[in-house]
């Protein structure tokens, strides 16, 4: 199933999302069918609140940044109830934009290595280290189910200068390529 994409001036993605429990959803299901709605979207990530389910649940798919950057190359993964508690002081800033925010793009500086917790579909725990893209779009997505957009990260002037993109996302005056509610 390929979901609607939540666009901006939507609720759910300003809240903190609820943990994954195995009573909680088909995990497999709701895995493969992200992945899908990501593929159709053209995006490089996508996370639960963007489909509009309250969960602490995001896909990567960082395999068309494999030129770039070769440990990209078939990096397709799904995490459950991350938590990035560690991040480092070196940083870069990215062009960054987001399937919630259709035409809008802004420079986001984020941490260049990060250390995480989280469980895959199979509930299996792991703790692990992830640097350069990897680390940048996993920053992303890890926001969206801490109920942040990636314009909070940006400075309050570039903020004002997208005012009117804003508030027109909000008010459904927007072109994409993909399905959204």
């Amino acid at each position: 199933m390929i979901y609607p994409i939540v666009i901006y001036g939507d609720e759910v993605l300003r809240k903190a999302c609820a943990p994954v429990t195995p009573d909680t959803l088909d995990v497999k299901k709701f895995e493969e069918d992200m992945f899908l709605t990501l593929d159709e979207a053209g995006g490089v990530g996508l996370a639960a609140p963007q489909v509009g389910k309250n969960l602490r649940f995001f896909v990567v798919d960082c395999t068309p940044w494999a030129e770039e950057d070769p440990a990209c190359a078939d990096y397709k993964r799904a995490f459950m109830n991350a938590e990035i508690y560690e991040y480092s002081d070196e940083t870069k800033t990215y062009n960054e934009g987001c399937l919630s925010f259709p035409g809008i793009y802004a420079d986001v500086q984020r941490s260049l290595r990060i250390r995480m917790r989280y469980q895959d579909t199979d509930f299996v725990e792991h703790d692990e280290e992830f640097t350069g893209l990897k680390a940048w779009v996993i920053q992303h997505e890890y926001d969206h189910i801490q109920g942040k957009v990636f314009t909070d990260r940006i400075s309050p002037l570039r903020r004002q200068l997208l005012k009117s993109k804003l508030l027109n996302l909000a008010k459904g005056k927007f072109r994409c390529a993909y399905k959204t509610r």
